[in-house]
């Protein structure tokens, strides 16, 4: 029993049949290279996924700069605005101030008319009063035809 404690072959089998040997080595690199398509698969799909997250990645970075420049469109229109809005204010006080002189303004030419007409008015009651006067004075002159 000799053969019993001295194996032979690889991982201590009995040798076999060489053509068996042959055909199982052959199944072995058909299933090695099988695994190996399967690795190539995988690693295509996994170079293809990652593409597919770089173009997503890509058109996300698109996306937010479109978003900062439309806020920053925003900003500068509002910027805009509150300077135009700041502008009418200013133009609005001046308006006022002018519509105020304007309105005091009409409101002495009103009191000049007002002084004017009474002027106008004393003197004509001075006239009148002067009328009196002379008609008094002539009717005191003159005979009486009584």
């Amino acid at each position: 029993m000799p053969d019993d404690h001295m194996p032979s072959g690889p991982f201590g089998q009995q040798p076999e049949n060489p053509r068996e040997n042959a055909d199982a080595d052959r199944q072995d690199v058909e299933r090695s290279s099988a695994s190996v398509e399967e690795h190539r698969g995988s690693a295509e799909a996994a170079r293809n996924e990652a593409e597919q997250f770089r173009q997503l990645a890509e058109e996300a970075r698109e996306v937010r700069e479109q978003h900062r420049e439309a806020l920053e469109a925003v900003r500068e229109e509002r910027e805009r605005l509150r300077e135009v809005g700041e502008k009418v204010r200013i133009e609005g006080e001046g308006a006022r101030a002018a519509a105020e002189a304007a309105r005091d303004a009409a409101i002495a030419a009103v009191h000049a008319t007002a002084e004017s007409l009474e002027a106008t008015l004393d003197g004509m009651r001075v006239m009148e009063e002067m009328r009196r006067t002379l008609r008094d004075i002539r009717g005191s002159h003159t005979p009486d035809s009584n």
